[in-house]
């Protein structure tokens, strides 16, 4: 309805450039035209839909295909302040081994570290660094798409990690050969299996555990070493 009350039947006034069914040659069957359009029209429409599809979804999907499968599920707000407790009176570099929405690394940032975030997901990343600029440290907040097995932490100080069960041996064994001894390792949600942390706090899927590179790296090279033979005559 228009605003006069009079009703606009749009179907009888031809299109610029298109001529009315009225004008077309009567040997034009109009219904199979409308049908092949429709034929033509609908498997564009579903093509396109599942492109949309594919390239929105398989940067969620692909890392679940891997060996190692590190989820996205976002830290809570008492898992940012135990990381942000244990991080107290530590100067230095920080990164975060799947940084997720980057709310680690924007909120270590904003306590005065240079921290960095490497995550497998595009749109993670991008979304993190939109959120560091909002938040306006995105200077000291970075944020990268690599796969952490590609990666050497050699260069920082502080390192966080939101891991699962399955890949913290390996991790362990990968930050133990590429730390220095002034390093400091934060695990959330789960423990290394072997080392033993210098500091815990929080509960449940709160729990954050600390380890100190010294005391991990020490516990290695302290290890008593075997007695000589000695041969008694």
């Amino acid at each position: 309805m228009g605003e006069g009350g009079g009703t606009f039947i749009i179907s009888e006034l031809p299109q610029e450039g298109r001529p009315a069914e009225q004008d077309l040659p009567p040997n034009v069957d109009t219904g199979n035209l409308k049908k092949r359009s429709w034929k033509l029209l609908f498997p564009g429409i579903v093509g396109g839909t599942l492109v949309a599809v594919y390239a929105v979804a398989t940067p969620f999907l692909t890392p679940a295909l891997r060996k190692i499968c590190l989820p996205f599920v976002p830290a809570t707000s008492n898992q940012i302040e135990n990381v942000l407790k244990m991080l107290r009176c530590r100067r230095g570099s920080l990164v975060d081994i799947g940084s997720g929405d980057g709310r680690i690394v924007i909120a270590a940032a904003k306590e005065g570290f240079r921290a960095v975030g490497y995550e497998l997901n595009p749109w993670l990343v991008w979304y993190s660094r939109y959120r560091a600029w909002r938040e306006g440290v995105h200077d000291v907040a970075k944020f990268y798409i690599s796969d952490l097995w590609k990666v050497s932490f050699s260069q920082y100080t502080n390192v966080v990690i939101f891991g699962v069960p399955q890949m913290m041996l390996q991790l362990e064994k990968k930050l133990q050969l590429e730390l220095e001894d002034d390093a400091r390792v934060i695990a959330c949600r789960f423990p290394f299996p072997h080392w033993n942390p210098d500091h815990v706090t929080g509960e449940g899927i709160d729990t954050v555990w600390a380890y100190d590179s010294k005391t991990f790296k020490g516990s290695k090279k302290n290890c008593p070493k075997p007695m000589p033979n000695v041969h008694l005559y």
